[in-house]
């Protein structure tokens, strides 16, 4: 299984609005995502409040590949997203069950 971190931080004075996207739109989206095991959506906290993460456990690398393209190691937003996005990261891993 893989794991992937998706980092977001959102634009200054955009935090609402890409915090509702990130709750009405991205979490359902993903929740409802053929390959994801799991999801766990990180909201912002008073010391970092523009970050937003997600960290998805994928079924498989080819899961993955066919939600989000050949160009998994990318940091694909939304374009919905654009306006509200300051700067993104993604990592990947696999994930070690113990």
């Amino acid at each position: 299984m893989i794991m992937r971190i998706f980092q977001v931080v959102a634009r200054p004075g955009k935090e609402e609005a890409f915090s509702r996207f990130f709750h009405e739109t991205a979490i359902p989206m993903l929740k409802g995502t053929k390959g994801i095991v799991h999801v766990l959506p990180g909201a912002p906290r008073p010391e970092s409040p523009r970050e937003f993460s997600f960290v998805m456990v994928w079924d498989s690398l080819e899961s993955l590949r066919n939600f989000v393209g050949e160009d998994y190691q990318s940091p694909h937003i939304d374009p919905a997203e654009v306006e509200m996005v300051e700067s993104r990261t993604i990592k990947h891993y696999d994930l070690v069950e113990g």
